[in-house]
């Protein structure tokens, strides 16, 4: 049975989360400067700020405007200090592995969301931010060539908040640089 989380869960939940990052796992276990996968790689796709409605499996842009970029070294090192930054995690599909303490909002980075569902979707980000449009917030999917997490991080910038970052390597990168990862639960936003 999938337990499906209700709202964001206070700060040191998360804190304890992730603690194997900077904790019981040390310090070996934060990726070394370098790419992994295809996280870096230029398909010389423009930056846009329109969310992508279909084909969502393609090569993405190097760039967001109005967010920044992370790679894995630099979220790495985010998540061994405080305060860490939300992950948000917006890959669709069925239950997988991803960055622990990552918050797996199924369907949140969809193109095609109705006008309710953006609402739920702002709604659960002013949740995590609490007030504070500055919260950093990092959105994720499965690597470089998902417009899922792309599309999650235009809205946040859209809704206003300033530090939103698009991990664009994603799950895969993740992995490859051998870093802790969890099962994904469902966190409810969107019923």
């Amino acid at each position: 049975m999938t337990t499906m989380h209700r709202c964001p869960a206070p700060l040191a939940w998360m804190f304890a989360a992730t603690l194997g990052l900077a904790g019981a796992a040390g310090a070996q276990d934060i990726a070394k400067p370098g790419m992994y996968g295809d996280e870096d790689r230029d398909w010389n796709v423009a930056p846009t700020t329109e969310v992508r409605t279909a084909d969502y499996h393609a090569p993405t842009p190097r760039e967001i405007p109005g967010g920044r970029v992370v790679t894995t070294y630099e979220l790495s090192r985010m998540l061994a200090r405080e305060p860490r930054p939300y992950l948000i995690d917006v890959l669709g599909g069925g239950a997988h592995r991803t960055p622990i303490g990552a918050f797996w909002m199924v369907g949140a980075g969809a193109g095609d969301l109705g006008k309710e569902e953006v609402d739920r979707f702002l709604r659960a980000l002013a949740n995590f931010a609490a007030g504070d449009r500055n919260r950093a917030m990092v959105f994720l999917c499965v690597d470089a060539e998902c417009w899922l997490s792309y599309n999650a991080a235009l809205r946040a910038i859209a809704a206003g908040y300033t530090n939103v970052m698009w991990y664009r390597g994603g799950v895969a990168a993740w992995r490859r640089a051998g870093l802790v990862m969890q099962m994904s639960e469902p966190f409810a936003w969107n019923d």
